[in-house]
């Protein structure tokens, strides 16, 4: 951390560090449920989703390399062993085993619920002590609030069009 970084901080910088350990363990168990979730899920609206999710993976592995920066910029180390990720994310992981859209799109948006809290505390707790890590946390909750619409909305259009198969059929 730089000698002004320091003097200008106004927090406990090991606190934050491990917050933003934790949210880094998150962001890239976040990128591979994306990724792998978009790879196995079938259903109705796949291929259309299929890409939205791959983008979606893209902007977590971003916010990992944004607080990963971070993190070095305050001294610390990022989180070095992916064995750690478990242990350190408060968000987890939610395996695909059921390859259906609507259940790869729930498990997806509770980690982006998560990851809306997360950052939330983050920008909370640097909010008028370290506005380069505020700006960073405020910018990455934008985009978990972006994505967690979109998912409300996939799952809203799915079960629309399930509703007009049931009309047709009846």
């Amino acid at each position: 951390m730089g000698k002004e970084a320091r003097k200008v901080s106004a927090l406990d910088i090991k606190k934050l560090i491990k917050m933003l350990n934790a949210a880094l363990s998150e962001e890239w168990l976040a990128y591979y449920q994306y990724w792998i979730g978009a790879r196995l899920m079938e259903g109705p609206m796949r291929s259309e989703v299929e890409a939205e999710l791959l983008v979606h993976a893209d902007e977590e592995l971003g916010h990992a390399v944004l607080v990963a920066d971070r993190i070095i910029q305050l001294g610390g180390t990022p989180v070095i062993n992916p064995k750690d990720w478990m242990k350190l994310a408060g968000c987890g992981y939610a395996e695909p085993a059921d390859p259906y859209i609507e259940v790869i799109l729930e498990q997806n948006l509770t980690g982006e619920r998560c990851a809306i809290q997360r950052y939330q505390e983050i920008a909370d707790f640097t909010a008028g002590k370290d506005f380069a890590t505020h700006q960073m946390a405020v910018q990455i909750l934008n985009d978990e609030l972006e994505h967690e619409e979109d998912l409300e909305s996939w799952l809203k259009d799915i079960h629309r069009l399930k509703e007009e198969i049931k009309k047709i059929r009846l």
